[in-house]
Parts: structure tokens; C-alpha cells; sequence
């Protein structure tokens, strides 16, 4: 059970779009245009997000909510940050790449809150915050990130479903959000 919480700390769609955008950066920093721009997306894609969990206990709404709360927190922390990350791209003039990196995250995160909260059916954030980056790193010119990617993809299913945090439908549904998402975009952009 410990390892199986581990996988899923490592695995939060924060952490994996930080991972993602270092990759990118390390990969390709022209993507990010400044170098300024890749550290804003670290802030509100990554940090921002993050600051959620820790946060959770002192923000009365959410406070005596459980892991119900935690995750719904997480949830609009994330696309707050997505937001932001929009409007610096709008007023920084950021490259297509990164337009493309912040439109699929706020989408995608919109999505999840709807499926979620709107219709109830528990689409798996955590699938979405896995599958995403990897077809991102992929679509954005790494594409041996496809094995790492499908690693950490069972891996996460395998952890939430040993601490029955999803069931194998709600992780697949998680999944073809981000992946849709990413679709559209390519048709747009």
C-alpha cells in the first residue's frame, strides 16, 4: 500500500507537468520562446497547483472535507493556475507551443470539474494529469517519451486501484479527456 501511495504522490498532475515541462525545456527550450516564460509555467502549472494540498487544512471550506475536499481544492487550484497561465501567454505574447501546453491543462481541467462535478462521473484527474503530459511531450517533438509514459500510466492505474481511489473505467475516462483534448488543439493549431 505504501508504494502504491508513493506511485500516486509522484504521479499528481502537478508533479507530472513539472516533469513535463523540464523535459521540454531540457529537450527544446526554444518551445518556451524566454526562458522566464518556462518558469511562469512552472509556477502556475506546477507550483500553483501543489500549494493545494498543504493549504487544504487552513482554507475553512475545505478544511473538515477529507480527501473529497483535498481533491476538489486540487482541482481549482489547478485550473486557476491554468487560467493565469493564459492570461501570461496573452500579455507575454508566448510561443504556440506553450499556448498549446496551457490550453490543453485548463481545458483538460475544465473538463474533469465538469464530468465531475456537473455530471458526477468521476473521471480520473490523475489519468488525465498521466496520459496528458506524456502525448504532450510526444506531440511536441519527444516521442520516445511513449515507453516512460505508458510505465507510468499502469503504474498510476495499478496504485489507484490497489488504494481504490478509481476504478479502471473512471481511469480510462481521465485518459481520453487529456487525449481528446490534445486532439482538438492539434486540429486548431
Amino acid at each position: 500500500m505504501k508504494f502504491a501511495k508513493v506511485i500516486r504522490v509522484m504521479t499528481v498532475a502537478p508533479v507530472m507537468a513539472m516533469a513535463t515541462l523540464c523535459t521540454l525545456f531540457i529537450v527544446n527550450p526554444s518551445l518556451f520562446g524566454k526562458w522566464y516564460l518556462f518558469a511562469i509555467a512552472m509556477l502556475f502549472l506546477g507550483v500553483l497547483p501543489l500549494l493545494a494540498y498543504p493549504l487544504q487544512p487552513f482554507i475553512p471550506k475545505f478544511k473538515d472535507k477529507g480527501r473529497e475536499g483535498q481533491r476538489t481544492l486540487a482541482m481549482l487550484f489547478a485550473v486557476s493556475g491554468y487560467i493565469l497561465g493564459c492570461l501570461t501567454n496573452l500579455f507575454l505574447g508566448a510561443p504556440v507551443a506553450l499556448w498549446i501546453i496551457y490550453l490543453d491543462y485548463l481545458i483538460s481541467g475544465a473538463l474533469i470539474l465538469v464530468f465531475n462535478k456537473l455530471f458526477h462521473l468521476r473521471a480520473s484527474a490523475h489519468a488525465c494529469g498521466v496520459a496528458g503530459p506524456t502525448a504532450l511531450i510526444m506531440y511536441l517533438g519527444v516521442p520516445a517519451a511513449l515507453i516512460p509514459g505508458i510505465v507510468l500510466y499502469f503504474s498510476a492505474l495499478w496504485a489507484s486501484l490497489k488504494m481504490k481511489r478509481h476504478t479502471w473505467q473512471q481511469f480510462i475516462g481521465g485518459a481520453a479527456i487529456s487525449l481528446s483534448v490534445l486532439g482538438g488543439l492539434h486540429l486548431i493549431f
